[in-house]
């Protein structure tokens, strides 16, 4: 009995707080556009008993998914998710993996504060943080007068409201759940494997590629699936610094709900991004299965 009541916890938590939801936008993405309140069509009504519940379900449609077939704006839209997420992450790679290195070849007494400063950006608010970023960023902003003033560019840079300006921001943003797992991964690295390796020929590069990046490997793989995930579906980085010109899907999931009010039409965009994004979430599950047995 005790065994039950804990697993039901996270059990009943997933279910509330995601099943459940899950079915009701799978629902409403099977119904049909209205002027009504709700915005949509059919809805169930239980005082008819099974009869109303037959003409309910008789109604339901998968015309919503068939239109997103028909739609460039939707494809497009996922298409330019997944190479702004994939850039992103490696982008995101590329500079946090360096600092994770760094953090962990630091001397002991460093290591906390240099943990402190990689999350010390999550102390302020996420808006407050990307609306900063159109200050730095913007042609009169503090980026381009500081390249002006020491001669690198003669007239200011267009950085703002381009797919440029939305790297920046999901990177600087996301930075974090990229060096944590790789940093975790190098602070349990055993010192004598890099001496044994160099002991055998090796040079430190040599050694590096060997045996560093390997067991560095679920750190990496970890780091990347947090990344890339939310990356997918960002809405307010590209809203605020990419500007109209930037198609993500998160944006077009934005403007169906409360621009167009096309409330089927949204839940079929969500319900194909939730799909698109199962595949990570699975093998990121999988990962850390894997690194949970390795542990044991």
């Amino acid at each position: 009995m005790k065994r039950f009541s804990l697993i039901s916890v996270p059990y009943f938590w997933l279910l509330a707080l995601f099943l459940v939801p899950f079915l009701i936008v799978l629902k409403i993405s099977l119904s049909d556009t209205a002027l009504a309140i709700p915005p949509y069509t059919p809805t169930l009504d239980l005082s008819e008993g099974w009869a109303g519940f037959r003409d309910w379900w008789s109604k339901l449609d998968i015309e919503n998914f068939t239109w997103l077939t028909q739609d460039d704006l939707y494809w497009k839209a996922y298409l330019s998710s997944l190479k702004i997420a994939t850039l992103s992450t490696i982008l995101a790679l590329l500079v946090g993996f360096p600092i994770a290195y760094g953090m962990s070849r630091a001397p002991d007494e460093w290591r906390p504060t240099l943990m402190m400063m990689i999350i010390l950006p999550f102390w302020t608010s996420f808006l407050i943080r990307v609306y900063a970023w159109k200050a730095i960023l913007s042609q009169e902003g503090l980026l381009n007068q500081l390249l002006m003033n020491i001669g690198l560019i003669s007239e200011p840079l267009t950085i703002l409201n381009t797919n440029t300006a939305v790297y920046i921001g999901i990177v600087y943003t996301y930075l974090p759940f990229m060096v944590l797992p790789i940093y975790s991964a190098l602070e349990r690295l055993d010192e004598s494997l890099l001496e044994a390796a160099e002991d055998l020929g090796c040079s430190r590069m040599t050694a590096f590629w060997l045996v560093t990046l390997p067991l560095a490997k679920q750190g990496i793989i970890a780091g990347s699936f947090l990344v890339f995930i939310p990356a997918m579906g960002e809405f307010v980085i590209p809203s605020l610094l990419g500007g109209s010109k930037t198609l993500m899907i998160g944006k077009v999931l934005w403007e169906e709900f409360f621009s167009n009010r096309d409330w089927p039409v949204a839940s079929a965009v969500a319900v194909i991004l939730l799909l698109i994004l199962i595949i990570p979430i699975v093998l990121f599950q999988r990962n850390e299965e894997k690194q949970r047995e390795a542990g044991k």
